[in-house]
């Protein structure tokens, strides 16, 4: 049905990105996103009440034009945050600009920031670089990557997904069905400062492009769900950015219509979210450890993922982790503070295959050597049976190292 291996890039979309001069590093920091029409679009930001001023303007534009989205300008190396009106004005100049250079609306840009909190953005660098930056966009997938590489700040690697799906429509004034290919792409950034907590329900910037032809609410409804089991199931260290972004476009240019409740679609779409969340994780700041939470028999789903986060932010839990140590008393310990129903002698932990934990008390099976050799593996999944409903989750989460520490006290320095 879909494929994530295949590198495709879906249509009505061209990409590009330049050197600004806003990273210390002088690599490329400024990118577009730019669609041949207006696309539908719907988007995500962070839960945090300080909130960065592309956000603002973000959220504006989309009600202005009811869910449409020409261009988007992202800039890496200042996070255009926390610096009162001026932020504002970076933004809105940026959007004048980029509207200007592509014969559209202010308002259907949308500008995205990640970096440095604090520091005023010097649009006019932006600016600057616009009309170069227009002529190079491209639509093949060496344009694509550069988006990829230019809006990464602590991250050492790029993250990308992509899908390929059949979706199976009526064709035109007639009752045949044929089957249309529809394309999914997704490119993210992330490493640190990762806890997103996404409404609905270093910074998570998230876009994904699709050639297919939806409304912005029905788009809106897929993208609330696939959020919600993959970026909103992730954490590096508890902290929600002031600039978590998801935006999620559709271009119409495969010609496949697409309404609500098609599985096919919401699978594929799902498979890139899930893909570009795990990435993040894996490419935590200083990690050695990615580690799948799977928590069962809670309650609620709710339940569930209250007791995988209470797990996941835990420090004594994750330096245990960063240290190989089998110490499954600090799991029962989060279990037991995360505010979720339970019955601590029903709980039973496993590492893997491994048996931890029954009934709340050591497992007669348990093997500490197992266990310790089993945790050494760079992932690994904990499983955990609350045995008070059916609520169940997937969360997946990293451990807690020196060198993550060392990053973020050198970050602005």
């Amino acid at each position: 049905m879909s494929d994530l291996s295949q590198f495709v890039i879906p249509r009505g979309f061209r990409f590009g990105a330049t050197k600004a001069g806003l990273k210390q590093s002088g690599r490329t920091d400024f990118a577009l996103i730019v669609a041949d029409a207006p696309a539908s679009a719907a988007a995500a930001f962070t839960a945090n009440k300080v909130k960065a001023a592309p956000l603002l303007v973000d959220a504006e534009h989309l009600r202005a034009t009811s869910g449409k989205v020409r261009v988007v300008a992202i800039n890496a190396g200042n996070a255009n945050c926390a610096v009162g009106q001026a932020g504002l004005d970076a933004a809105g100049a940026t959007c004048v600009a980029a509207a200007s250079t592509f014969g559209c609306k202010p308002e259907e840009v949308f500008p995205s920031s990640t970096g440095v909190i604090g520091v005023p953005l010097p649009a006019e660098k932006l600016i600057a670089v616009l009309p170069e930056l227009a002529n190079s966009l491209g639509s093949q997938s060496d344009h694509f990557q550069q988006v990829a590489e230019a809006i990464i700040t602590t991250d050492t690697v790029e993250k990308t997904a992509f899908a390929r799906v059949e979706i199976t429509a009526p064709e035109i004034d007639s009752d045949a069905e044929i089957p249309q290919e529809v394309r999914i792409a997704g490119v993210c950034k992330g490493s640190g400062m990762i806890h997103p907590q996404l409404v609905p329900h270093a910074t998570m910037l998230v876009y994904i492009m699709t050639d297919a032809a939806l409304e912005p609410a029905v788009l809106d409804g897929y993208l609330r769900d696939a959020i919600e089991t993959s970026f909103n199931r992730i954490s590096v260290d508890g902290d929600t950015s002031t600039n978590d972004t998801v935006l999620l476009l559709a271009s119409g240019a495969s010609g496949a219509h697409i309404g609500p409740g098609n599985r096919d679609f919401a699978t594929a779409l799902n498979q890139v979210c899930t893909s570009l969340a795990r990435q993040v994780v894996g490419d935590g700041e200083g990690v050695s450890h990615v580690v799948e939470l799977r928590i069962n028999g809670a309650l609620s789903d709710a339940e569930a993922v209250r007791v995988a986060k209470a797990i996941a932010h835990s420090p004594l839990v994750k330096t245990a982790w960063a240290g190989c140590d089998p110490n499954w008393g600090r799991l029962m310990a989060a279990i037991g503070y995360s505010g979720a129903q339970i019955d601590p002698e029903r709980i039973d932990i496993s590492f893997g295959d491994l048996p931890i934990c029954r009934n709340g008390g050591r497992a007669a099976e348990f093997n500490e050597t197992a266990a310790h050799a089993y945790i050494q593996q760079p992932e690994f999944s904990i499983s955990i049976d609350l045995h008070q409903g059916s609520g169940s989750c997937k969360f997946w989460t990293t451990d807690l190292t020196h060198e993550y520490i060392r990053i973020n006290a050198d970050y602005t320095t």
